[in-house]
């Protein structure tokens, strides 16, 4: 077997592409280098498979051009002359390579503007970001000459489809653990994402959705719940540059059919038919925690009724995201998981009234306490809220009336840079959501009664008792030790002062 044929493995590709980021590296910070990494990796990824079908349609069908310019038009995408890597590749040492790739990147779009449109609009290869001309144009060389090595050769034969998105995600999740605080912006990290899709359990034909999708691995994570390919995926938006990751993410995962649209949840949603909000089989949330500004002023007069439950307050828009989460399931039988700041389940005021009447509609199935620190953008402790509009009146769970709480805030692993969830951790917080068992100071089922004593308060602690009681202390006992040790004190300081007078000191 021919090297340029021989399978290439998952650690192999991520360890080649991520060591293509050395060249951006001390001079450019990760939450902007990223892009042109990202892009890079799409645009050899696109370039290598049409290289690679283009020989195969030659070979079946020889000189006859107009059977093979056919076939090349149903290609899934088109690629310009002029427009391809190895192109670009080959002039690599112009001075002019930065607006080169721009425009080879604005021919394709132009080219597959039915799936590509507005991808590449906020990528410049020709920045100053990249350094001055001379410095700009040496890391672009390098960069080109990187992806041009043999390990990252895309090509079909060598790589499938699943591999390349699947290193699309390591990149991105390397790129979060470098970026700290800003990587909140367009990812979730792996073990969540797991958590969230587990616990929402899409299936078979069922539409899919997250109202801020960031990077897109979220809901990427929860459509592998559903069987096969029978799913439909569906995403929000609001930051321009993530959009153009997540629509990457999504071709390169083989899932061209997601409609991902770039708008504000909050303020213009777009995933709209008839004038109303699409509904969804099941959502999974990673939204910003306790967002300003958010659109407070136009919540009262919404075209949607959102916010019939109440208008959350200005400076904080946790309730605003589940409450466009809640009207956007489908009613008796849809569910959500959402990753909510622990100040949800507690604070009063207007977020004390809609939290009331989520409860007294029945809408709120669990609450999962988990570690502090599971993020690098904050370390404050996180909690899931399930919503499952199937225990609404008509529904397949009408009769549950309790909510289950979950406290998994004590199991955890630590790594270098973050908390994270063992396997088996994260096994035991998805069984005892399903089997809603009852475990001694690890889960509860709270009767609405309950929770109504404790005025709609959904504090985890309220409700699971952690508490260790300190062991009984033996007080003649610890004073017997205590006498001990001042007479072995006294002891050591007369042998002491013995030593020191044969020394003449």
């Amino acid at each position: 077997m021919s090297k340029s044929s021989t399978k290439v493995t998952q650690d192999q590709i991520n360890a080649a592409a991520w060591k293509a980021c050395d060249t951006f590296r001390g001079a450019v910070d990760p939450t902007q280098y990223k892009d042109y990494i990202l892009v890079m990796l799409f645009l050899k990824y696109i370039s290598d498979t049409h290289k690679a079908h283009r020989a195969e349609l030659i070979a079946k069908y020889g000189d006859d051009k107009v059977r093979l310019t056919r076939a090349l038009e149903r290609e899934r995408f088109q690629l310009p002359n002029g427009s391809s890597f190895e192109e670009l590749h080959k002039a690599r040492g112009e001075s002019d390579i930065g607006e080169r790739i721009n425009k080879a990147l604005e021919a394709i779009e132009d080219k597959n503007r039915s799936k590509l449109e507005g991808v590449f609009r906020n990528i410049d290869f020709n920045s100053e970001t990249l350094g001055r001309p001379a410095e700009r144009n040496r890391r672009l060389k390098a960069l080109l000459e990187d992806f041009a090595k043999e390990e990252l050769d895309l090509s079909p034969g060598r790589v499938d489809v699943d591999v390349i998105g699947e290193c699309y995600i390591y990149l991105i999740s390397q790129f979060a653990s470098d970026a700290g605080k800003k990587a909140g912006e367009f990812y979730t990290p792996a073990v969540m994402s797991r958590l969230l899709a587990r616990l929402a359990g899409a299936k078979k034909g069922m539409t899919i959705f997250d109202p801020a999708c960031g990077s897109g691995s979220l809901l990427l994570e929860a459509a592998k719940q559903a069987d096969e390919k029978d799913f439909a995926l569906f995403g929000q938006e609001v930051n321009g540059s993530t959009w153009a990751l997540v629509r990457m993410n999504m071709f390169l995962h083989g899932q061209d059919s997601a409609v991902i649209k770039w708008c504000n949840t909050l303020t213009a949603p777009e995933l709209v038919e008839n004038g109303r909000l699409m509904k969804f089989d099941r959502i999974v949330a990673n939204p910003p925690f306790s967002l300003d500004k958010w659109g407070f002023e136009e919540a009262e007069n919404d075209r949607f009724n959102r916010f019939h439950r109440g208008v959350p307050p200005k400076s904080v828009a946790d309730y605003a995201f589940v409450s466009h989460i809640v009207e956007s399931l489908k009613p008796g039988s849809g569910k959500a998981a959402i990753i909510v700041p622990h100040g949800v389940l507690f604070r009063g005021a207007a977020e004390g009234r809609i939290r009331q009447k989520l409860l007294e509609e029945n809408l709120i199935d669990a609450v999962i306490g988990l570690p502090a620190g599971m993020f690098s953008s904050t370390g404050i402790p996180v909690a899931i809220l399930v919503i499952d509009r199937s225990r609404e009146q008509g529904g397949a769970n009408a009769k549950r009336k309790d909510v289950l709480f979950i406290d998994a805030s004590r199991d955890y692993l630590e790594n270098k840079k973050q908390v994270t969830l063992s396997d088996a951790q994260e096994k035991r917080i998805t069984d005892v959501y399903v089997s809603r068992e009852v475990i001694e100071k690890y889960s509860h089922a709270a009767s609405f009664d309950e929770i109504k004593e404790n005025d709609f308060n959904l504090n985890i602690p309220r409700y699971v008792d952690t508490f260790e009681a300190e062991a009984a202390v033996d007080i003649a006992k610890v004073q017997e030790e205590i006498l001990a040790l001042e007479k072995k004190q006294a002891e050591l300081r007369v042998k002491m002062n013995q030593y020191l007078k044969e020394l003449g000191l």
